[in-house]
């Protein structure tokens, strides 16, 4: 049961005078400031076997080995030490004691803030943990981003994260979601985010790190999390250190064939831009948790999870985020990158960017919301739309109020914004909601509007509504009963 009122010292306190949880603490970057408030609650002999802190580098590489590029704050360095110092633990205690106790390591490396004030901080935390004397070992880590101006309040959060994660991996164990509400208990997401999470061990082989992932967004930890290509959990400034980002946002529920075609031409016109490299691309595909809702319901997490699986068939990235905005999202990828990134969209969507009244609550306005889509190394791809009368609304014939025309041709003399080209026009009559209702009519045909291994899951898995075949039989004979009815 969760116990929201429970604070950081009685955690503590509660995990020291249970005499099956012992281990060691590992702590680099910022200080012991997990293990001190073991140290502080009382009774720390019965939980702590070894603290330690290996700031110097060489000494570090010694103990734990080097990484691959020479940084420190990742999660390899993370994992060496979760895996080095429960191994100690194992060796040197098992027989002693491995009968009757719940082993654990602790570990973090975190950069905190320095002196000037000039840095970014983060960290990777996490614990390599028994829940059964002598049973298999699992494994939680989350990646974390510190927002405190001040150092010594800096390392207060970390250290309370830090019980926070143990005191859920042993109490909170059997409810993940749970215990990843719990991971916040006295703190504020003013204070510290969570942009990461990561289960995995045989006691934990039910839980879909996608949807932890979603919860963080929800619940606010964070405003945007990351899955690769197989599906797998990515923490976004480490996945897209130093990559150029190419993202199509919409809720691609499903994603068709004017899809593939909006994304296969739009990335060829950006990899040709004179500053972007070509080795250095990610393709991503992005949810906004608007897009995820249907009307005032909720999130079906099992409508995400099929969207999740079908993005990752055709080899994208994907991201959820809480950015509505536009400008807001090119500000967050800024942050994870600083070379060129573009934003495949839809002719509709450039005319929602140009709608005044989504700045209202900024005080600059619309030239605010624009300082910071443009300003930043990012360039819109608009693919064209089908008018009513055949036409092609694009950014030739793009209309927008009078005193915003010099605006938008500033845009487009600058090169912010340009047509994508070579569109096939045979594609440009699909919508997502028409595909979407031929799918839930079970209506034949709708395979053709969407690329053909999308169809191939759709099918197998009845998703979106689609009938199954016996769904459609039942169907059939209930119409045929009313029928005989009559």
């Amino acid at each position: 049961m969760y116990e929201k009122n429970l604070g950081t010292k009685q955690k503590a306190l509660r995990i020291n005078l249970d005499r099956r949880i012992y281990g060691s603490f590992a702590e680099i970057g910022a200080g012991q400031e997990t293990a001190a408030y073991f140290f502080k609650a009382g009774g720390a002999s019965g939980t702590v076997a070894k603290t330690m802190s290996a700031y110097d580098m060489t000494f570090s590489d010694a103990i734990y080995g080097t990484e691959e590029g020479g940084r420190y704050v990742v999660e390899s360095r993370l994992m060496k030490m979760l895996n080095r110092e429960y191994n100690l633990v194992e060796k040197r205690l098992s027989e002693k004691r491995g009968a009757d106790s719940q082993f654990f390591a602790f570990a973090n490396t975190v950069v905190a803030l320095n002196f000037q004030k000039t840095n970014e901080s983060h960290g990777w935390i996490g614990l390599q943990f028994q829940l059964t004397p002598m049973g298999p070992t699992n494994y939680v880590v989350i990646h974390v981003r510190m927002r405190d101006d001040e150092n010594i309040l800096q390392q207060q959060a970390l250290g309370i994260i830090g019980v926070n994660l143990m005191y859920g991996c042993f109490f909170y164990y059997k409810s993940p979601e749970t215990l990843l509400l719990s991971l916040m208990d006295d703190l504020t997401t003013d204070r510290i985010e969570i942009d990461m999470v990561r289960f995995s061990g045989p006691d934990f082989a039910k839980v879909d790190n996608r949807l932890m992932s979603l919860r963080l967004v929800k619940n606010g930890f964070t405003d945007a999390a990351l899955f690769g290509s197989d599906g797998g959990v990515l923490q976004p400034s480490e996945a897209l250190y130093k990559k150029h980002i190419l993202m199509m946002r919409g809720r691609l529920r499903p994603i068709t064939n004017v899809h593939i075609d909006l994304i296969s031409n739009g990335q060829k016109q950006f990899l040709a831009e004179p500053d972007v490299d070509e080795s250095k691309v990610v393709l991503i595909s992005e949810l906004t948790l608007h897009n995820l809702k249907a009307g005032d319901r909720d999130i079906d997490e099992k409508d995400f999870l099929d969207r999740v699986d079908i993005l990752c068939s055709l080899g994208h990235m994907v991201m959820i985020s809480n950015h509505h905005e536009y400008y807001r999202l090119v500000a967050y990828l800024s942050r994870l990158t600083k070379l060129k990134a573009g934003l495949l969209l839809g002719s509709p969507s450039l005319q929602d960017i140009f709608e005044e009244k989504h700045y209202e609550f900024l005080p600059g306005g619309i030239l605010e919301s624009f300082a910071t889509l443009f300003s930043r190394k990012v360039k819109l791809f608009i693919y064209p739309t089908l008018q009513p009368d055949g036409s092609v609304y694009s950014c030739e014939n793009f209309v927008v109020p009078a005193h915003l025309q010099p605006l938008f041709q500033y845009l487009i003399i600058n090169d912010k914004i340009e047509d994508i080209r070579n569109y096939n026009k045979e594609h440009m009559h699909i919508t997502t909601d028409s595909v979407l209702e031929k799918i839930k009519r079970g209506e034949p045909g709708w395979e053709k509007l969407v690329p053909e291994n999308v169809a191939h899951i759709i099918k197998e898995k009845s998703l979106f509504g689609l009938p199954n075949e016996d769904n459609y039989i039942d169907t059939v004979k209930q119409i045929h009963q009313a029928v005989g009815n009559l």
